[in-house]
């Protein structure tokens, strides 16, 4: 039976509060600072499915610009291992790994505002028939985009405050 502690409550209530005083303020609050991300951020066109992919996670996890106060270019890479060899030689389990260089500059003078880098993989199986290993490696290419385009995300929410915006 669950037991209700008043003492462990309000130590944790303390802590939150700990949290405010020392000038936490979340990133998209009312005066957080990725909120001057959302909507303003114009990423290059996109020229292959998997750099389409990428933008298109961009574009959801920051929103369609608007008001083009920054660009932003990306340059993907990615390649494919073999994993997982069966004893006849035959390969069941690929890895692709992503790699993401990209820029942050200011639109109307087009100085570099950031940069950095990003890399992640995913995996998918080759056991299965042609179309299901196609399938599963376009959906590991889905995720791959969606895991390096929240990565970069997370890098611009964590220097927004030191951006000069």
């Amino acid at each position: 039976m669950l037991s209700f502690n008043r003492r462990a409550f309000l130590l944790g209530s303390a802590g939150f509060a700990g949290l405010s005083a020392c000038g936490f303020t979340p990133a998209y609050g009312p005066n957080g600072a990725a909120n001057d991300l959302l909507g303003t951020i114009l990423v290059d066109e996109p020229t292959d499915r998997d750099a389409f992919l990428l933008v298109q996670q961009l574009e959801t996890r920051l929103g369609r610009a608007t008001i083009a106060r920054f660009a932003m270019s990306t340059k993907l890479k990615i390649t494919q291992e073999q994993v997982a060899i069966s004893a006849n030689n035959i390969t069941q389990r690929f890895n692709l790994i992503g790699r993401v260089d990209f820029a942050l500059r200011d639109a109307t003078t087009d100085a570099e505002i950031t940069k950095g880098t990003v890399d992640s993989f995913t995996g998918y199986s080759a056991t299965g028939t042609t179309a299901a290993t196609q399938a599963a490696k376009r959906d590991a290419q889905e995720r791959l985009m969606i895991i390096l385009a929240d990565e970069i995300v997370t890098r611009l929410i964590a220097t927004a405050p030191t951006l000069t915006l």
